[in-house]
């Protein structure tokens, strides 16, 4: 299933939502003009390496960046590993991302965002602490909006690409259900995965479920303490 848009309009212009579009779009530009060896290179220096940060963590080695290797939770967010990569998760920022941030105000759901996606590239962590592969993409900061928008917005409706075939329809279906089983499938591939590496980006074919799942769950959990369900005096007063 494909979401195209949701039927929830805001009121608010989503700066936040558009600027992490825009910024991960332009970093994703300058990777590809990389050759892959530099490209190698980058990854290992702002991609988070589980292996390296659970050296750091330890206290017996120092990584493979020159940087803090905290500092990768972060910038590994802004890194994609090809074109559907991206495309797919700035898709489902651009659907879902306005309506959290209208209900947050844009400078709490900045520093919900980034929290979801540090919390779940350290869920991805917990379950492959030893890998060597680099981990990187926006996934699991968006699965963290997924996971707000679906206690804010259970009954909004998803237009929805459905291949059937040789054959695609369109329909509405209900937040609760498609983001439901969108984590309960992320949750299932995690489990069955847990004795295989997996990775955020897609360079390595691996796809870091358990940091889907996770941000999920961190979304639901920061985003009703940041207000989720409080009217945001910021929000107001763009509407007025």
């Amino acid at each position: 299933m494909v979401p195209l848009r949701d039927v929830n309009p805001v009121r608010i212009t989503p700066y936040v939502t558009y600027g992490l579009i825009i910024t991960n779009i332009l970093v994703f530009i300058y990777e590809i003009t990389l050759p892959p060896p530099v490209l190698e290179s980058f990854f290992r220096t702002w991609a988070v390496v589980p292996r390296d940060l659970t050296m750091v963590l330890e206290g017996t080695g120092v990584g493979s960046s020159p940087f803090p290797e905290w500092l990768t939770l972060i910038s590994s967010q802004f890194l994609h590993g090809g074109f559907l990569h991206i495309a797919g998760n700035m898709l489902f920022l651009w659907i879902f991302g306005n309506n959290v941030e209208e209900s947050l105000g844009h400078i709490k759901y900045l520093i919900f965002y980034l929290g979801c996606g540090v919390l779940a590239a350290l869920t991805q962590w917990f379950f492959a602490s030893g890998s060597d592969i680099p981990s990187l993409g926006a996934s699991g900061a968006i699965a963290g909006v997924m996971g707000a928008y679906i206690l804010k917005y259970p009954k909004a409706e998803i237009v929805t690409l459905i291949p059937l075939g040789f054959f695609s329809t369109l329909a509405r279906i209900p937040a609760y259900f498609f983001l439901g089983f969108w984590f309960v499938q992320q949750a299932f591939n995690g489990i069955v995965g847990l004795n295989a590496p997996a990775d955020i980006g897609m360079q390595g074919g691996g796809i870091a479920y358990w940091a889907h799942a996770g941000g999920f769950v961190f979304g639901a959990i920061l985003g009703p303490l940041l207000g989720l369900f409080n009217d945001s005096k910021e929000s107001r007063a763009e509407q007025l």
